[in-house]
């Protein structure tokens, strides 16, 4: 089962996207901002980190980056309603992929599909 860790502040979207994910088949550790995902990123292997670029205290961009040097495989998507930063993200991060709110809960889920095409499942630890 392929791992996800999601990073959203929002608690309503936090909760849609997750049950989302987990009806799909991924195993999903959500947290509610970037400094509570570093920890995790540290102790435990994730295919997938899904972040939303503006939140409290460490954005989704600062989280990316630092995820970069923990997790060097990790790939990144974000999600984000505020255009302005998609430019900023993309410059800084190029290799993540960006999904724009508003999305529907099928459309995140067929990209995260996307991400892992052709790939095995990788076996539980």
């Amino acid at each position: 089962m392929f791992r996800i860790l999601l990073a959203e502040d929002d608690d309503v979207m936090r909760g849609y996207l997750t049950r989302a994910l987990e009806r799909a088949g991924y195993f999903v550790s959500a947290v509610d901002r970037g400094t509570a995902a570093v920890p995790l990123l540290e102790r435990e292997p994730f295919d997938l980190l899904l972040t939303d670029i503006v939140m409290p205290e460490m954005d989704g961009i600062e989280l990316a980056q630092r995820a970069g040097e923990i997790a060097p495989h990790l790939r990144v998507m974000f999600i984000t309603g505020f255009a302005a930063v998609t430019l900023k993200a993309g410059k800084q991060v190029p290799q993540a992929r960006i999904l724009s709110k508003p999305f529907h809960l099928r459309d995140l889920v067929a990209e995260v599909d996307r991400l892992f095409e052709g790939e095995s499942i990788p076996r539980s630890i």
